[in-house]
C-alpha cells in the first residue's frame, strides 16, 4: 500500500505588504484506495494545499513535509513529484496553443514511463480514453485547452488521469463549472480511476453535489488553512444543511 503523507505544513506567498502564511499546519494522509475529500469555504487554502503539494513556484513551503512512499516530494522539482506517482487536476487548466491534445499526452507519458509508447497502440487507447468521457477522436488533434469549454477541460484532465495511472491524483474543484452531464463523467472517471485500488485520491471541493456521485470515505473540513474537522461520508451530508459558519467562527475565536 503506497500512502501520501503530509506533515505540520506551513506555506506562505509573497505579497505587497510582504509574506503571507496561508497554510498553518497542515496534517493528511491518503492511502491507496481512499478518497478523501477536503471542503471549505472561498480563500480557506484548499487550492494552495493542492499547488503546494504539486511544486508550484508562487507557494514557499517554509516548514513540513510532503511524502510519497517515504520520498520527500518537496525537495523534488515538478517533474519529478509526477514521476513519483503525483497528479494535479487544476481548477483553470491552462491553454497551450500550438500543442494537440495528443503530442502533450504522448509527451507525458513518455516522460513518465522512460519510453515512448507504441504508436498503434497508443492511438487507440487515447480514442478509448477519450471516448469514456465523451470526447471524439478529432479531439486528439485540437491544440491542448484552446477554445475548450469548461466540461471540456474536465473531461480532458479525467482522460489524462485514466492513461497516465498515477499513484495519488488531487483534484482542485473538478466539479468547478460542470453541467449535470458532465458532472457525471467526470465523476465516473474518477470512479473507474478509484476502483483499481492501488490509488488514492484527494477531492477539493465547496460543494456536495460531486460527492452524491464520487463517495468519499474521509471528508476534511478546511478553514483558515488548517483541517478543523474530520470524518466520513456523513458530514459532508451534515455540511450540506448547515454549511461552513460554525466552524469559520470556531477557527476566529481560537485565532
Amino acid at each position: 500500500m503506497s500512502e501520501l503523507v503530509i506533515s505540520n505544513l506551513h506555506v506562505e506567498v509573497e505579497t505587497e505588504s510582504g509574506p503571507k502564511e496561508i497554510l498553518k499546519g497542515v496534517n493528511l494522509t491518503v492511502a491507496t484506495g481512499e478518497v478523501h475529500a477536503i471542503m471549505g469555504p472561498n480563500g480557506s487554502g484548499k487550492s494552495t494545499l493542492a499547488y503546494s503539494i504539486a511544486g508550484h513556484p508562487k507557494y514557499t513551503i517554509t516548514s513540513g513535509s510532503v511524502t510519497l512512499d517515504g520520498v520527500e516530494l518537496t525537495e523534488l522539482s515538478v517533474d519529478q513529484r509526477a514521476k513519483a506517482g503525483l497528479f494535479l487536476a487544476m481548477q483553470y487548466p491552462i491553454e497551450v496553443p500550438g500543442v494537440s491534445v495528443a503530442n502533450f499526452l504522448r509527451t507525458a507519458k513518455t516522460a513518465l514511463s522512460g519510453e515512448a509508447p507504441k504508436v498503434r497502440t497508443w492511438v487507440k487507447d487515447v480514442n478509448a480514453a477519450l471516448e469514456k468521457v465523451g470526447l471524439d477522436g478529432t479531439f486528439a488533434a485540437r491544440s491542448l485547452n484552446e477554445g475548450f469549454s469548461g466540461g471540456e477541460k474536465k473531461r480532458n484532465e479525467i482522460a489524462q488521469l485514466e492513461l497516465l495511472a498515477p499513484k495519488f491524483a488531487i483534484l482542485d474543484e473538478t466539479d468547478s463549472g460542470l453541467d449535470i452531464d458532465a458532472l457525471r463523467i467526470v465523476s465516473e472517471g474518477v470512479n473507474r480511476f478509484t476502483e483499481a485500488g492501488d490509488r488514492g485520491v484527494l477531492l477539493i471541493t465547496h460543494y456536495t453535489r460531486i460527492l452524491n456521485y464520487i463517495k468519499p470515505d474521509f471528508v476534511h473540513v478546511f478553514v483558515d488553512g488548517r483541517i478543523v474537522e474530520e470524518g466520513g461520508a456523513e458530514l459532508a451530508d451534515q455540511l450540506e444543511i448547515s454549511g461552513y459558519d460554525k466552524f469559520v467562527q470556531a477557527a476566529k475565536v481560537d485565532a
